[in-house]
């Protein structure tokens, strides 16, 4: 009977941090495109071994996508920012407190969706710790902060 191997190939660690082999992986990559001396490595193509591993395929590395061009945007301003993101998930949030009406005159609050949209903001807090510039951090500890006042006002 053979045995089984089990190898976690994931790219990241249960805590979301960058497995190490991947980490040289990168620096490698960018220290071998820095260099424009450098030929390109040859690429080996090799029988595996009875039994042995079969290697992935290597995907060519991603390059950024272009910004996002809305409609009627001035040219200049770009598409949407962080800050953007912030107000478009905090709305619900507003809406839900009972702070703005619907366009019939009635209020919508119900504090339970309150607390999702705002635990939402929280969750994305957690999740952009150390790369968002410190204006954006600001910008959302600030509504976090803000919306979590009200919504113990009106917990009571």
């Amino acid at each position: 009977m053979s045995e089984i191997r089990v190898t976690d190939k994931r790219m990241f660690t249960p805590d979301g941090r960058l497995r190490e082999e991947y980490a040289r992986e990168i620096d490698a990559a960018a220290d071998a495109a820095d260099d424009p001396a450098s030929p390109p490595a040859p690429e080996v193509a090799s029988e595996p071994a009875a039994g042995a591993p079969v290697a992935e395929p290597q995907l060519p590395p991603q390059t950024a996508a272009p910004p996002l061009e809305l409609p009627g945007t001035p040219p200049g301003l770009g598409g949407p920012s962080f800050v953007d993101l912030i107000a478009v998930l905090a709305e619900p949030a507003s809406l839900y407190l009972g702070e703005l009406e619907l366009p019939d005159g009635q209020s919508a609050e119900n504090l339970e969706m309150a607390r999702l949209h705002i635990d939402l903001l929280d969750l994305l807090r957690q999740r952009t710790a150390g790369n968002v510039t410190a204006q954006e951090r600001a910008v959302l500890e600030d509504v976090l902060y803000r919306l979590r006042l009200r919504y113990v006002q009106k917990r009571g």
